[in-house]
């Protein structure tokens, strides 16, 4: 008996006459598949062309790690396991096109800025330290541009990078501080405005307007972003804001930095790839940096260690210094004060920072640190055990609001044998940190 599905117009064949024959539908599932595998090979050819691309930007200083290999044996060692210590150096190179409307280019260079970025293992905090441009101190012997080598001289400490570059400027610190250098990088002019202008410029406050013809800057009072150029002079800018002091525009170099942090925190530049595309490319094509850096994926992994660090917790300072006595237009270290700072640094023990006397901040959100007291000074991290016994006082340090340590608190005495160790004192120091950002 024949069934209805093999009659013309029979029931079964009324129901599939909707149907695509059968090759009809793999065709058309194979052309989807091959649109999508097609899809997955163009996201991945240029997510690789990107990678690439930034990649080979960065500027790998194979010239500074061959000269620090030379003097390895004279190198502090690296008391902190996980620490990172990062030397930061901007230069005033007037070479290529980006540089030349700052001045003749004569073919030599100094460090218009140079600050120490201490990352602890446990990734909790950031501390930044300012390194004065006109600090007298030993500068060991260096290798020249030519090929000639300098002996050891005492000067100020931005001849380094005149004389012998990075590698001359990272022996000149690990000598001045005793703290080992892990990695350095270098960024000119050109490239410090292209990573303002990349994240939309940097918002700042000042108390009065700005008119510096030499830095380029005219400025009126009150809060604005600057961008590119006018971020440039800003931190440039010496005789025309304040007192005309290095002091100030290191001051006032650190407050931008920290108003960058910010920015590049809160408005999710790192966790979006529309914004942080164009940051990646100003910053690898500005940047030349030590063989461990040089990389996206080294960069990167620098970046994502510090995402997650809070604003109250990247900390600016500058190293404790006085007038030099022969010279007051120069600087030298301040001790104690420095020697304490170096020492915390180099075991990865925590800094405590606090605005000068009489300079009022926000009141930063609750952290692991506690805030500022009533008096100025940040209390220290409260022991185990605390001492009653009332912290000694530091030798003071100079009183020209340029760095002193005072006693922020003490850690617990502890006893040996019966014998009481006397509490340590916890020094803080003149600074600030990206979450207390105001009106220079």
């Amino acid at each position: 008996m024949t069934g209805s599905a093999g009659i013309p117009g029979g029931t079964g064949g009324a129901a599939g006459a909707g149907r695509p024959p059968r090759n009809r539908r793999r065709r058309l599932l194979r052309w989807i598949g091959l649109g999508l595998a097609l899809l997955v090979l163009a996201g991945a050819a240029t997510g690789w062309w990107l990678y690439n691309k930034l990649d080979g930007n960065i500027t790998e200083d194979t010239s500074a790690a061959a000269e620090l290999g030379r003097y390895e044996r004279d190198r502090p060692a690296h008391l902190a396991t996980g620490s990172q210590n990062i030397l930061l150096i901007g230069s005033d190179s007037r070479s290529g096109k980006e540089n030349a409307p700052y001045g003749q280019d004569e073919g030599t260079e100094r460090s218009d800025t140079t600050i120490l970025l201490h990352l602890p293992e446990d990734r909790r905090s950031a501390t930044a330290v300012s390194i004065p441009r006109d600090l007298m101190t030993e500068i060991p012997p260096c290798l020249r541009a030519d090929g000639s080598r300098t002996g050891d001289r005492f000067a100020q400490f931005n001849w380094a990078f005149q004389w012998g570059g990075a590698a001359c400027t990272i022996r000149t610190v690990e000598k001045l501080t005793g703290i080992r250098v892990d990695h350095h990088m270098v960024i000119d002019f050109g490239g410090f405005k292209k990573m303002v202008d990349a994240i939309g410029g940097v918002e700042i406050c000042l108390k009065e307007p700005v008119n510096d013809s030499e830095a380029k800057l005219r400025l009126a009072a009150g809060r604005q972003t600057l961008q590119g150029e006018q971020a440039l002079g800003f931190v440039r800018a010496r005789y025309s804001l304040g007192n005309g002091s290095d002091t100030e525009r290191m001051e006032r170099q650190q407050q931008f930095l920290g108003s960058l942090v910010k920015k590049v925190k809160s408005n999710g530049v790192l966790l979006n790839p529309a914004r942080l595309y164009p940051l990646l490319d100003a910053a690898t094509s500005s940047v030349t940096t030590d063989p461990g850096l040089a990389s996206l994926r080294g960069l990167y992994e620098l970046v994502r260690g510090m995402r997650d660090i809070p604003t109250d917790q990247v900390k600016f300072l500058t190293v404790p210094r006085r007038p030099y006595s022969a010279d007051p237009n120069r600087d030298e270290l301040a001790e104690p004060d420095a020697a304490r700072l170096f020492q915390q640094l180099r075991t990865d023990q925590p800094v405590t920072v606090a605005p000068p006397e009489g300079v009022t901040t926000p009141t930063p959100a609750p952290s692991a640190t506690p805030a500022p007291t009533s008096s100025g000074a940040a209390s220290a991290t409260p022991s185990a055990t605390p001492s009653a016994t009332p912290p000694p006082a530091l030798t003071p340090g100079p009183t020209d609001g340029t760095g002193p340590a005072t006693t922020a608190g003490t850690t617990a005495g502890t006893a040996t044998g019966g014998t009481v160790t006397p509490p340590v004192p916890v020094p803080t120091f003149t600074g600030t940190t990206a979450e207390n950002v105001d009106c220079r």
